[in-house]
């Protein structure tokens, strides 16, 4: 039995390789400023302040923004930073 444990969770790693690169989904909400967001997608994703500052605007002005594209496993990391100040996040493969 733990050879079929071991083969589907080889499996779902494979289903998992193939549907990347995931997306880090950021939504807004009446709750922080825009320094403070701007300061957390700094924090979680490495981008410059120019990025934060546009990445920031497209949350207010559309509801959410595609934050950071690339392997689950930093999607899951740049969501758990920008949740540390409860900011929403979504991560879609």
């Amino acid at each position: 039995m733990a050879e079929t444990h071991t083969q589907s969770q080889e499996e779902l790693l494979d289903e998992i390789k193939t549907q990347e690169p995931a997306k880090a989904v950021l939504f807004n909400d009446e709750v922080h400023t825009f320094e403070e967001v701007i300061d957390q997608i700094i924090k979680a994703t490495g981008c410059d302040l120019p990025t934060a500052e546009r990445l920031t605007m497209e949350v207010h002005h559309t509801g959410k923004a595609i934050v950071y594209t690339g392997e689950l496993v930093k999607c899951l990391q740049v969501t758990s930073i920008l949740e540390e100040i409860e900011l929403m996040t979504q991560v879609e493969v």
